[in-house]
């Protein structure tokens, strides 16, 4: 199976640096996207030009933001399914700001600063990794640092369009201990989107603290969309 992996803002591809050798172990080809985290749309253009540069059905996973970027994606007629890792799934109209100023803010609140045009970014320090990626190993604090690109405002605040999740098979893998996007939030948009769900403990850099698990569930989605046993 084709597996696009998509990552949240501010990140790169390195978000799946630990999910990608297991998944390719199991046979599936893995494509990572760099999006430009310049607007939701951009993103999505992005995302769907990965899609379409492969041959035969594929399943999309996004971590965090990134599940704003595969519920527009999903609609290509080349997707199968949808993986979503502590994600956002936003339903027609709704923005990523919206979803999360329906909760009480995460704690990561505190550690977010704007630029000058408006973007924003996470300012990392040791009060930082204590509280939002306590289980995070010194190797991967180094991903997370080497990832931290600047997000434009308009990821958060351009609406999605229909979303795919309406159609697709989705999966949901929720971070019982996220301070980024909180739990709730991540079952309530599971619940809503009759996602396939389950729970790990820890933070939101689940694909780093779980790699195991996270590429168990994708490879579980793409033996059920391809139809083979």
């Amino acid at each position: 199976m084709n597996i696009v992996l998509v990552h949240g803002a501010g990140g790169r591809p390195t978000t799946w640096i630990d999910v990608e050798p297991r998944l390719a172990a199991l046979g599936h080809r893995t494509v990572t996207v760099t999006n430009p985290l310049t607007s939701l749309q951009d993103d999505v253009a992005h995302t769907t030009a990965a899609v379409e540069a492969l041959q035969g059905p594929v399943l999309l996973a996004g971590h965090s933001y990134g599940g704003a970027v595969i519920t527009n994606v999903g609609n290509h007629k080349s997707v199968r399914g949808l993986v979503f890792i502590a994600a956002f799934g936003p339903d027609k109209g709704e923005t990523v700001n919206g979803i999360v100023e329906r909760y009480k803010p995460a704690e990561i609140s505190a550690y977010m600063r704007r630029g000058p045009d408006g973007e924003w970014k996470s300012e990392p320090d040791e009060r930082f990794w204590a509280e939002i990626g306590p289980d995070l190993s010194p190797r991967h604090r180094a991903v997370v640092e080497a990832e931290g690109r600047p997000a434009a405002n308009l990821i958060f605040r351009q609406p999605t369009g229909e979303p795919a999740w309406r159609t697709l098979p989705s999966w949901y893998l929720v971070a019982d201990d996220d301070r980024t996007l909180r739990p709730e939030a991540q079952r309530d948009m599971a619940a809503r989107m009759k996602a396939t769900t389950s729970n790990v403990p820890g933070s939101h850099y689940t694909t780093l603290v779980h790699p195991e698990r996270v590429a168990d569930l994708i490879h579980t989605a793409a033996v059920a969309v391809s139809g083979t046993p």
